[in-house]
């Protein structure tokens, strides 16, 4: 490496907090490819993850265009080099990896490899994955390029602390598993008391309308207006209950145009006016939208079926580094000193779970008749 021993030092530990930072896992796997490239000044960077049945669950690149890894073709297969990987302790460190007798080829679209270091990616006795580098970029004049015994060091380094990152990652992504499971069984149970409470009313009062059809259709007519109002709240919980549970779009729209969507549909389904400006937000963690995305809903959900809002407006944009979201409604309010026993109700538990899961901090400032605003603040990369 040609950096000095001062700003290699920092670079390495730029790397490790880089790696650190995320709690996805695939956050956490491209961190690790783009520190250990950047950090070896190495052309190419890639780490598979392996699954059950000789292939990879999930591979990683880093110094391959998206164009050029489509033409590529289908993940590799657990063999040759990568095999070796996976299945021994030791470093795998060629001058040319296509004369290595164990090399079976790759697609014509794959780029040319010559100088190869690789290594796996180790929990105990447990391999997470295959890290793996190529074609050092040359800066001796003298020539001899290739990797050296000091970038082998460096990359055995990295993969201990990338095993810890991908080991927390993972142990995330389950809590967040067993997060949302309970989620759908608090949904679920909402569902049933409100719902079916509802339509037991309905029936009932219809039943009380049919038999008074003949001897009193005044009192019948008005038995019948009680089911339709009975439909229509029956309905709005339903439609509740579908818009919180439709999987949110936050991989292929992203925060902002989720959150837009997810309001229209508020708006147009409720008598309250929701609206939603955002200003300065681009793409964040993923962990992060998701937190962020999950306060709005809760917030939105108490603004518009407990507080009796006129109007709720929600706003996202940036203070400093970090990212704020704010949810105000005009609604009856409450008073913020007995959150111990309306804090569950109002989902507000869960909503500061998800905000310091992820880092961030939850605002409540209300007043009974004063309405309430509810605002999430995220911190910065």
């Amino acid at each position: 490496m040609s950096q000095g021993p001062r700003s290699g030092l920092a670079a390495v530990s730029s790397a490790l907090l880089a790696m650190s930072r995320h709690l996805e896992v695939r956050d956490v796997l491209k961190t690790i490819v783009a520190s250990a490239r950047e950090l070896l000044d190495a052309q190419y960077a890639a780490l598979g993850v392996p699954d059950d049945h000789g292939g990879f669950a999930q591979f990683v690149v880093d110094g391959v265009g998206e164009e050029q890894w489509k033409a590529i073709g289908p993940l590799p297969r657990q063999h040759g080099i990568l095999a070796a990987m996976l299945q021994e302790a030791r470093p795998q460190r060629l001058a040319d990896v296509r004369k290595d007798p164990r090399f079976e080829g790759w697609p014509s679209a794959h780029p040319e490899m010559s100088d190869f270091l690789g290594l796996p990616v180790r929990d105990g006795d447990e391999v997470l994955g295959a890290l793996f580098l190529a074609n050092k970029n040359c800066a001796r004049p003298q020539g001899g390029c290739g990797f050296t015994e000091d970038d082998e060091e460096l990359l055995a380094i990295l993969a201990q602390h990338a095993a810890i990152a991908l080991t927390n990652a993972r142990l995330y992504e389950r809590s967040r598993e067993l997060t949302i499971a309970e989620e759908r069984s608090r949904l679920a149970h909402e569902l049933h008391d409100a719902v079916s409470q509802k339509l037991f009313s309905l029936r009932l009062t219809a039943q009380a309308a049919t038999a008074l059809v003949d001897r009193d259709p005044a009192r019948a007519k008005g038995e019948l207006q009680q089911v339709a109002a009975l439909a229509a709240e029956a309905a709005d919980e339903l439609r509740a209950a579908v818009v919180e549970l439709r999987p949110a779009a936050l991989d292929e729209d992203g925060l902002v145009a989720t959150l837009r969507t997810h309001i229209h549909v508020l708006d147009r389904a409720h008598a309250a006016r929701v609206t939603f400006t955002s200003q300065g937000v681009r793409a964040l963690p993923a962990a992060q939208e998701e937190a962020l995305l999950r306060v709005a809903q809760e917030a939105l959900h108490n603004a518009l079926r407990h507080s009796g809002a006129q109007r709720v407006e929600v706003t996202l944009g940036k203070r400093g580094p970090g990212t704020v979201l704010r949810v105000t409604d005009d609604g009856a309010g409450f008073d913020p000193t007995t959150v111990r026993r309306a804090g569950r109700h109002l989902g507000l538990v869960s909503m500061r779970d998800r905000a310091s899961g992820v880092g961030g901090t939850l605002t409540v400032v209300s007043a009974p008749g004063k309405g309430t605003t509810i605002e999430m603040e995220a911190p910065g990369g």
